[in-house]
């Protein structure tokens, strides 16, 4: 299996979405509790490029996204840009989150399409957009700061409210855009077959069946 060239299209499309997430860090950050990790909408952002996307090109968004910041360019919320929101930072384990949530979001996307029901939706952009980057986030701001390990994950507690809305928000989002434009994810050939197979139907249950005379 040869690996797909990204089309024009697709560079597009991770381009518009890098920028849709630099976007979201226009309206700035809130600070809220003992551990300096701020609130913003941007993980909103990685959710919506993994249930849209997909985890191919969810991902390069992702990481255009991290490497432009990463480069110097003020684009996480608040303004920050540069190497030390990726290393020395107490958040500099979420953006590493982020490219993990984007690959699982994408990954299990693929496995419900071309169907986007509502409440599995929720569950797989749960999976990726809490489960996972806090899986990263958490251990790396107990790292850098320096507390135990529970500090930081009761701290992180106070991003539950407003991811569970971007959850939401999310998976509503997607379900429109997968209805209007379906194709953006490919398929997985076993939902492919398993698709024909319900709306194609065998010569057997088509014809008569004729009696010997």
């Amino acid at each position: 299996m040869t690996a797909r060239i990204l089309t024009v299209r697709d560079l597009a499309q991770i381009a518009i979405f890098a920028a849709l997430i630099a976007a979201l860090g226009l309206p700035g950050a809130v600070a809220i509790g003992a551990v300096a990790v701020p609130i913003t909408f941007q993980t909103l952002g990685v959710m919506l490029a993994g249930a849209i996307l997909g985890a191919r090109k969810g991902f390069f968004a992702v990481l255009l996204f991290l490497a432009l910041t990463a480069a110097g360019l003020p684009l996480f919320s608040g303004g920050r840009g540069g190497l030390v929101w990726f290393t020395t930072s107490p958040a500099a384990g979420y953006p590493y989150g982020w490219l993990l949530g984007v690959l699982v979001i994408g990954f299990l996307t693929s496995l419900l399409l071309p169907k986007y029901r509502f409440w599995p939706a929720l569950g797989a952009t749960i999976l990726g957009g809490i489960v996972a980057i806090y899986l990263i986030g958490i251990p790396v701001t107990a790292i850098n700061l320096g507390v135990p390990l529970w500090v930081a994950a009761a701290d992180s507690l106070k991003f539950l409210p407003g991811d569970l809305i971007k959850v939401v928000v999310t998976v509503l989002v997607a379900r429109q855009v997968h209805k209007a434009y379906p194709g953006l994810i490919p398929v997985r050939a076993g939902r492919r077959v398993q698709a024909g197979a319900l709306t194609r139907s065998t010569p057997s249950d088509s014809t008569p069946s004729h009696s010997a005379p």
